[in-house]
């Protein structure tokens, strides 16, 4: 007797999705490459990563992007790859998961790249080269400097979701990686993003494909060696500031200054500290509007935002 396919919204959307052959661009990538994914976001959201990025880095670098005339003239710019994405019909997950599709179709077609950088883009911004030294493995960076997963309610949220409380419990003593940053090999790359998609396929699609569904699948895969991953400590190569008191924030010489009089390559969330978002947009957002983290939501965004809550309350109508 045979046995039932599984189904779902997110299984169907996935398997569209990864059948999709690579992106074509004039760039025969080789080297080190940026990727981010920047959908919903004009030119004032991203010039200080574009700008920032491109003063010491001179690799590859491509966003996906809405196919935008202001986008476009200032990746232009700066040399930076625009990738539209392939708006595909029907039921899609939040672009936090839908991004690691765009990862490894961009990958795909460059055999060629060596180390790689999957990164946010907003709340990202760069004081020297992200691939200095060049990562010999995977590398998952820290979100903050002490605790476990278990102190962070966010995390432990979608990854019971995600994967169960038992599981949840099995990592919960483990450090918190964040999925906002990401480094290493392009194989490995490739293999992670690979492995956030399939973990994201175990619940209902409303859990699968949400905000927050990423960084549960992540910490997911790393903690229990899914894909081999060295852990690196908050403030190193990569400063993440969400957690950190912002009275322990410098911004010096026009770079961000760690807790610890240390300068992080790649600083990430420092728009959640005003005294650094505003020296940063001084610095980098010259000639765009200074956007405040946050913003009053429309009426659609909240209906939206409702209707995802109420789904992943509901059983999946399969």
């Amino acid at each position: 007797m045979s046995l039932p396919a599984a189904r779902s919204r997110y299984l169907s959307w996935l398997a569209n999705a990864l059948a999709k052959p690579t992106f074509t661009t004039s760039t025969q990538a080789r080297g080190h490459a940026v990727l981010g994914y920047a959908t919903g976001y004009d030119s004032a959201d991203i010039a200080p990563f574009v700008r920032s990025l491109r003063s010491v880095f001179g690799g590859v670098v491509a966003l996906v992007v809405d196919d935008r005339p202001d986008v476009s003239s200032l990746l232009a710019q700066h040399d930076v790859i625009a990738i539209v994405p392939d708006r595909i019909a029907g039921w899609a997950p939040h672009p936090v998961m839908q991004r690691f599709v765009a990862f490894d179709r961009l990958l795909r077609g460059w055999p060629d790249v060596d180390g790689v950088l999957i990164t946010d883009v907003r709340d990202v911004i760069f004081q020297a080269d992200p691939f200095s030294p060049r990562p010999e493995r995977l590398l998952a960076f820290q979100e903050y400097e002490a605790g476990v997963l278990a102190d962070h309610a966010f995390n432990m949220k979608y990854i019971r979701a995600l994967a169960g409380a038992d599981l949840a419990a099995a990592v919960s003593q483990r450090p918190c990686v964040c999925v906002g940053t990401v480094m290493g090999p392009r194989d490995e790359v490739l293999r992670l993003c690979r492995t956030i998609l399939m973990l994201a396929t175990v619940p209902r699609s409303a859990i699968g494909g949400a905000f927050g569904a990423d960084q549960a699948a992540c910490n997911l895969a790393i903690h229990l060696g899914m894909v081999d991953a060295q852990l690196v400590p908050n403030y190193g190569r990569v400063a993440t500031l969400g957690m950190t008191a912002g009275a322990n924030l410098t911004f010096a010489d026009g770079r961000v200054v760690n807790p610890d009089g240390t300068i992080s390559a790649v600083v990430h969330q420092h728009d959640r500290h005003p005294h650094l978002a505003e020296a940063v947009h001084a610095l980098w957002g010259g000639g765009f509007e200074h956007r405040q983290r946050v913003q009053p939501k429309s009426f659609t965004e909240r209906w939206y935002k409702l209707k995802q809550s109420v789904a992943r309350r509901l059983p999946e109508q399969r």
